[in-house]
Parts: structure tokens; C-alpha cells; sequence
């Protein structure tokens, strides 16, 4: 895994100071957005071209720095999905930095995240495989953009709505776990031919694993250390996002704690009172409930690994510690 990611980081790094060196051509005034571009494909632990890795291998693939280009290219979807959800969000911060709208204001930093999708693409389509292995990816690329739109919409629409945990899930499914474990485990698979008893596992691992992915995400959003998840705890509860927590917290509270939930959710939120509110949820034991679905999720996508090949198998049951574990 950590040779993967190093390749993966080559490649990025490659491909953005090349690009970045055309933009800068264009005007040496674009010097600022040159940066948030480097700053922004920067870091992370790069899950999304490891699914799609280990689905080319899973499809009975060997090892090409041509796969890791494509690969690498599902990190930039990442890249312009945190970006476009900053400014959304109003997030201040982003792996423990400034997010890009506020170093460069909201215009200049859509139009970074906007940059990364179309490099994104151009990655994809260059990097090395042929032309009928990537022909036949290209449903599934576009699928996975539409459900992850698809996700963002839902979730602005349904942020203040009654709490409904199966609207929550839905909205998980489409916003992360499209792009983050499905839509990439399954174009590697179809890239490299796979068979559909592959593609029939692969899918049962990866639905309730990009579930578990977000669930876990949205814990760590409100209860997570802001040094280590480089994110502001109170983005989520300030934004009132509809997650399967708040959902949770909102059934299962008792009444008096429901009436100061929604009373703290509607004004300013402050560091006391999103304390307050963690106190609430662990009365609701709306924690607990989550990581026992985060639970449930990964466990069923172990399940599902005895339908793929050893080594492919032995690589997503890792992955599986890596987007569900605690810590």
C-alpha cells in the first residue's frame, strides 16, 4: 500500500507541475491559483486510486505504471469535490490548512476545483492504457460524477429537514461512496475485462463499504480531533448537515434534549455549544449506533471478498481496516 501511494503521489506530481507550468505560461498573474492547485492535490492517504488499483488486479491484471496514472486521476475528483464542498460548507479550514476559498475568495476557488475536473479527465484519458480498456470505463467515470453531484444536491436540499436515517444513507451512498470506494473499485474492475462473478463481488464489497467510509466521516466530523482530521469539528453541526448522527440523535434524544438540539442547531453555533451537543448525541447513544452500522458494513464487505482472487482480496480487506477503523 505504501508503494502505491508513493507511485500515486508521482504521478500526480508529475502530471500537476506540468500542467501548472502551462497555466503559468498563459499569465505569471495566475501564480496564486497555481498554488492552491498544489496544495489541494496535496496530502491525503489517496483511498480512491487504491480501490481502483486493486480492482484492475482483482480483474486478473498485472501491475502497470499506466493503471496508477489512471488510478491517480481519482484523487483529482477528490481534489475538486473538497474544494467545491469548502466553499458550500463555509469550511475554514482543510487538512490543516486554509481551505482554497479562503486563501483566494469563493469565484477563484471554483474555478480551481473546476480546473480539477477537467484535469481529472485529461489524466484518465492520457494515461497510457489503451483506447478500448478506457472506452469502455468512460459509462462508469460519468455515472460516478452524476451521483456524486447527485449526493451534494441532496444533501443542500434536505439540511434543515425532518431526520430520516434511510434519506441520510442515500445521500452517503451518492455524495462518497460512489466516488470513493464504488465508482473507483469498479472502473479498475472494468478496465482491466473483468468477469461479471468479479464485478458481482466487487460491487457487494463495495456498497456498504462506502457506506461504513462516510458513517465513520461524519463521527469524525463531530466528535474527531481537529489536529488530526485538519477540519473544524463544528462545520458539520453549524451547517446542520442530515446525517445518519443527527438523524439518530434527533429520533432517539429524549425530549427535553431534543427541544435544546434544535434550539442550539438553529443560531450561532459556538465551541460550548457544539460541546453541548456532543453531550446530547452520547445520551442518545447516536455514536454507539453508528459505529455498530460502521460494524455491520464492513463486516459484509468481507464477505463478499471470498468471490474475488487472493491477492486482490488480501489488499481490500486491508482497505476495509483503513476507511473503518477508529483511529
Amino acid at each position: 500500500m505504501a508503494d502505491l501511494r508513493t507511485r500515486v503521489d508521482r504521478a500526480l506530481e508529475e502530471f500537476v507541475e506540468a500542467e501548472t507550468a502551462e497555466l503559468l505560461a498563459l499569465d505569471g498573474e495566475l501564480a496564486p491559483v497555481a498554488d492552491q492547485l498544489r496544495i489541494s492535490v496535496g496530502g491525503g492517504k489517496r483511498i480512491r486510486p487504491a480501490f481502483c488499483y486493486w480492482g484492475w488486479r482483482a480483474a486478473g491484471q498485472p501491475d502497470t505504471d499506466a493503471v496508477v496514472r489512471a488510478a491517480a486521476a481519482l484523487e483529482l475528483v477528490h481534489a475538486a469535490a473538497i474544494v467545491h464542498d469548502d466553499v458550500i460548507d463555509r469550511s475554514p479550514m482543510r487538512r490543516g490548512r486554509p481551505s482554497a476559498h479562503e486563501r483566494l475568495g469563493d469565484a477563484l476557488a471554483i474555478m480551481v476545483g473546476d480546473l480539477l475536473v477537467a484535469w481529472a479527465a485529461e489524466l484518465f484519458h492520457s494515461c497510457g492504457l489503451p483506447r478500448t480498456f478506457l472506452g469502455r470505463a468512460m459509462p462508469l467515470w460519468t455515472a460516478m460524477g452524476r451521483e456524486l453531484v447527485a449526493g451534494e444536491c441532496l444533501e443542500i436540499l434536505r439540511t434543515g429537514a425532518a431526520p430520516d436515517v434511510a434519506r441520510s444513507l442515500a445521500i452517503v451512498r451518492f455524495k462518497t461512496g460512489s466516488y470513493t470506494v464504488e465508482g473507483p473499485l469498479r472502473i479498475g474492475a472494468v478496465l482491466g475485462g473483468a468477469a461479471a462473478p468479479t464485478l458481482d463481488a466487487l460491487a457487494a464489497y463495495a456498497r456498504p463499504l462506502g457506506e461504513a467510509f462516510q458513517l465513520r466521516d461524519d463521527l469524525w466530523g463531530v466528535f474527531g480531533d481537529p489536529g488530526r482530521t485538519g477540519k473544524s469539528s463544528l462545520d458539520d453541526l453549524a451547517g446542520r448537515k442530515p446525517t445518519a448522527l443527527l438523524a439518530l440523535t434527533l429520533t432517539d434524544a429524549a425530549e427535553p434534549d431534543r427541544r435544546r438540539l434544535r434550539d442550539l442547531l438553529d443560531g450561532p453555533l459556538t465551541p460550548d455549544g457544539a460541546a453541548e451537543i456532543r453531550e446530547i448525541m452520547l445520551r442518545a447513544r447516536a455514536p454507539a449506533r453508528v459505529r455498530q452500522m460502521i460494524d455491520e458494513r464492513a463486516h459484509a464487505a468481507h464477505a463478499a471478498l471470498a468471490g474475488t482472487r487472493p491477492d486482490a482480496a488480501d489488499a481490500l480487506a486491508r482497505l476495509i481496516c483503513e476507511v473503518t477503523a477508529d483511529d
